[in-house]
């Protein structure tokens, strides 16, 4: 148990020096690629997701979803694969090979859609090398470069809201 309170307080600390040593470069590059980043538990539609590409004009093979759980269940079948505490070791590390390639990949948006403050789903946000993050919680405004105050079961006032600050950024047409 005590160990279990280093490694907290080690993945904080290294998501702590992550976020203070973020430079947000918000450009106006077109979306071509999209990243997201779900919490399996609070939401479970992961189509509005493809939905969503599809209206961004997004293409299939340009679009990653990645899902989380804090349930521990091999099981777990949502079409996605599924990530859990299980995946991430001290300081932070990522002990997973197909989550470590999603935080790599430089994807032009990525989408932190969940509500609930899960430190784990806050680093592979703030891990990722993204350009423009987007999510809905503001548990740490530092993680997002746009958030967008609404609730997780609201998914149709997020997309509206996403694309309205998406084409005053220049970012869609």
């Amino acid at each position: 148990m005590i160990f279990k309170g280093f490694s907290e307080k080690s993945k904080i600390k290294y998501l702590n020096r992550l976020l203070s040593e973020r430079h947000v470069n918000v450009s106006d590059n077109k979306t071509q690629s999209l990243g997201v980043l779900v919490n399996i538990d609070e939401f479970k539609d992961l189509e509005q997701f493809k939905i969503l590409a599809s209206e961004l004009s997004i293409r299939a093979n340009s679009l990653k979803i990645i899902t989380f759980s804090t349930y521990i269940d091999e099981n777990y079948h949502v079409g996605e694969p599924v990530f859990n505490l299980k995946d991430f070791g001290w300081k932070g590390s990522v002990k997973n090979m197909e989550l470590q390639t999603f935080i790599e990949q430089e994807f032009d948006v990525l989408i932190s859609y969940y509500k609930v403050d899960v430190l784990e789903l806050k680093l592979i946000t703030a891990l990722s090398k993204a350009q423009f993050k987007i999510g809905i919680s503001n548990n740490d405004m530092r993680v997002n470069d746009l958030i967008i105050q609404t609730g997780v079961k609201d998914f149709n006032v997020f997309k509206s809201e996403m694309f309205k600050y998406l084409t005053i950024l220049n970012k869609i047409t």
